[in-house]
């Protein structure tokens, strides 16, 4: 008997060795995410901290903004980091330089939850986690007849106060697509008759702006009143001046996704796949739209209109958007920044 128990205990204690090693081997496992580092408190406490105790590891983060985050996995070869956010322009270059991987869609259950614009919109990689637009915003207090369409742009009451968004930026690329529109082209394919429409627009453009802070500066001070903004901007102008006005466009809005994806290199794949399915949850994306974080994508998020306004939000705004083309965008996009600068004077 004496024998015995000693050998349960042995067994016992041998248990015990392993159970604490798999619990340290758990712990020490590090995952990181590659994220622009905003609203840190809210992401840590809805992402960062619950997904923790999914994954029982510790997260690190790599953080900046799109350009350089993704020439950094670029230089180590996609190596680095275990999952990515970017917009949906700066992804495209990521996938076009081979350093992602292609996302299987059975190992994300919640991908059948959200829109389907966002479930695969770069093909074969990583979804969108949000959805935004980009349109013009007037001063309703400033500007008549109102803004009703992308050719209003052109208007002759409107000299000297619009600004538009640097060609190097999200949306800069855009102005050009929308002046193509306007002299009756594709961009892409006669990018003479578009950089004449923007030629004809300088008049009415006071200044370009290159960040969200700098433009609601210029609304501030009341050199602006019409501007092709990214709707995340819309609280700050209006908080700048209370008139500022999303436009109701006859001829739609254009679609910005930021997306999330595995780059080639990552070590914890399995982790990143889980992540992944997390932030598309509903309660997560319930969390980062009531708080002002993001604009949620999960199409059973319900939002009172008071929570919604700020964001493109529900099936009929959603399905009212355009998408881009960010292959194209990405080829043209060289010669449209000489161009625009020749224009300007940059």
């Amino acid at each position: 008997m004496k024998a015995m128990r000693l050998t349960q205990l042995a067994t016992l204690a041998l248990l015990a060795t392993l159970g604490g090693a798999a619990t340290a081997a758990a712990q020490s496992k590090t995952f990181t995410i590659s994220w622009w580092g905003y609203n840190g408190e809210k992401m840590n406490a809805n992402i960062i901290e619950p997904f923790k105790k999914i994954c029982g590891c510790e997260i690190v983060f790599e953080t900046g903004n799109n350009a350089d985050r993704l020439n950094k996995l670029k230089l180590r070869d996609g190596k680095g980091v275990d999952v990515i956010y970017l917009s949906d322009s700066f992804s495209q270059l990521g996938i076009e330089q081979g350093l992602f991987q292609e996302i299987d869609p059975a190992k994300i259950p919640n991908l059948s939850e959200i829109y389907e614009l966002g479930r695969a919109p770069q093909g074969k990689y990583g979804p969108a986690y949000t959805i935004g637009r980009v349109g013009l915003v007037y001063d309703s207090a400033k500007v008549n007849p109102p803004i009703t369409s992308w050719n209003d742009l052109w208007r002759e009451d409107l000299k000297s106060s619009v600004s538009l968004p640097g060609i190097t930026t999200t949306a800069g690329p855009m102005v050009v697509m929308q002046a193509g529109k306007h002299a009756g082209v594709d961009a892409y394919d006669d990018a003479d008759k578009a950089f004449e429409a923007v030629e004809a627009l300088k008049p009415n453009v006071v200044k370009n702006y290159n960040t969200g802070s700098e433009l609601v500066n210029l609304i501030s001070t009341g050199e602006v009143r019409v501007a092709l903004a990214q709707d995340f901007t819309l609280a700050s102008m209006q908080a700048a001046a209370k008139t500022m006005t999303w436009a109701k466009l006859s001829d739609g809005d254009i679609a910005t996704l930021n997306t999330v994806n595995i780059p080639k290199g990552s070590e914890n794949v399995d982790l990143a796949y889980k992540f992944i399915d997390f932030i598309l949850s509903k309660d997560v994306q319930q969390k980062e739209a009531e708080q002002g974080v993001d604009a949620p994508i999960n199409t059973k998020v319900e939002l009172t209109p008071e929570q919604a306004k700020i964001w493109t939000y529900g099936a009929e705004q959603v399905g009212s958007l355009s998408r881009i083309d960010y292959a194209k965008m990405n080829e043209a996009k060289t010669d449209w920044i000489d161009r625009w600068n020749e224009v300007f004077g940059q």
